[in-house]
C-alpha cells in the first residue's frame, strides 16, 4: 500500500463539524430519518463496513468521522487508511458500528463527503503522476463548490497536489481585465507594490511573450502564462530565464499536462482536479442485529 500523502493540513474541526452538521441537518430535517425510525427497532446494532469498489486515493475521513460522532451518541468510527492512501477494489476504507438507525441516518453524509473529496484526491494524482520527474508541480484554482473550498483543496494535498491561493483576499493575482482598467501591466504591478504590506504575494498573468517581457522588466515575481500553447511556454520559459516563477494555466487536461511540464514551467494549475472530478466508488454494507 502507497504510503498516504505527507504534510497534509489539519482540518480545524469547528470547520468541520459544520460542513457536516449543515448535510446532517438538510438531509434529517425538523424530524429524522422517517425510514429508519418506522422500519428498525429502537435497540438495533448495526455493524458495517465502508469498501472500495474502484481503485482511487481516499480524502474525507475526518468528515465521514463527524458524520456519525454528531448524528448521536454510541456510534463507533475507525478508519482503516489514512487519508492520501491509495486503494484498490475490495479494500476496507473504515468500520463503523453502533445504533442502526444512526448508522443509517448517517451513512450517505459519509459517503457524500468521501466519494467527492477521493474523487478529487484521485485525479489530482493522476495529474500529480504525469509529470512525475519534470519538477512542475500541479496546483488547483479557485474554482470551487461555494462553501466546499476548504475540504476541496484539501482533497488536491491528499492527492499530491498543491494549493494556490485559498481566495482573493490571501494573495494578489492580477489578471487580464485588472490590467485593461489598470492601464498596463507595469501600472498594475506598480500600483500592486503601491498598495500592499510587503508579505503579500503578488502574480500578474500574461497572454504573450511581449507582455511576459515588460512584466519581467516591471519585477514581477510571479507570472502565470495564460493559455499558451506548448511552443509559447518554451519560448516564454527561455525568456524568463530563471528570473521569475512561471506558471501554466489555461486548458490544461490530463493528456496534455506532461508536455506542459516538458517546456520548463515550475506549476501547473487545472480546474479539473476540482470542478470535473468524479465520485469514487465506495459503499457501506450493513450487517444489523437486534
Amino acid at each position: 500500500m502507497p504510503h498516504p500523502a505527507t504534510n497534509l493540513p489539519d482540518l480545524p474541526r469547528h470547520v468541520v463539524d459544520q460542513m457536516v452538521g449543515m448535510a446532517l441537518a438538510e438531509d434529517l430535517g425538523l424530524v429524522g430519518d422517517l425510514t429508519s425510525q418506522a422500519t428498525l427497532p429502537a435497540e438495533a446494532v448495526a455493524e458495517c463496513v465502508i469498501i472500495a469498489r474502484e481503485p482511487g486515493c481516499i480524502a474525507g475521513l475526518p468528515l465521514a468521522e463527524a458524520a456519525f460522532r454528531l448524528v448521536g451518541p454510541g456510534v463507533r468510527f475507525e478508519a482503516a487508511l489514512a487519508d492520501g492512501s491509495s486503494f484498490a477494489p475490495g479494500d476496507r476504507i473504515a468500520t463503523i458500528a453502533g445504533p442502526a438507525r444512526l448508522v443509517l441516518s448517517a451513512e450517505r453524509v459519509a459517503l457524500n463527503f468521501l466519494t467527492h473529496l477521493s474523487g478529487i484526491a484521485t485525479l489530482t494524482r493522476r495529474f500529480v503522476e504525469a509529470v512525475d520527474g519534470t519538477g512542475a508541480r500541479i496546483c488547483d484554482t479557485r474554482k470551487t463548490l461555494p462553501g466546499l473550498r476548504a475540504i476541496q483543496k484539501y482533497a488536491v494535498r491528499c492527492g499530491g497536489g498543491s494549493n494556490h491561493r485559498y481566495g482573493l483576499s490571501d494573495a494578489v493575482l492580477i489578471k487580464d481585465n485588472h490590467i485593461a482598467v489598470a492601464g498596463g501591466v507595469t501600472a498594475a504591478l506598480d500600483a500592486a507594490r503601491a498598495n500592499l504590506g510587503h508579505l503579500v504575494a503578488v502574480e500578474i498573468e500574461v497572454d504573450t511573450l511581449a507582455q511576459l517581457e515588460e512584466a519581467l522588466a516591471a519585477g514581477a515575481r510571479i507570472v502565470l502564462l495564460d493559455n499558451m500553447d506548448n511552443d509559447t511556454l518554451r519560448r516564454a520559459v527561455a525568456l524568463n530565464a530563471g528570473r521569475a516563477v512561471l506558471e501554466a494555466s489555461g486548458r490544461v487536461r490530463l493528456e496534455r499536462v506532461r508536455s506542459i511540464a516538458e517546456t520548463g514551467v515550475d506549476f501547473i494549475s487545472t480546474s479539473q482536479i476540482t470542478a470535473a472530478a468524479p465520485p469514487i466508488d465506495l459503499g457501506l454494507d450493513i450487517d444489523i442485529r437486534t
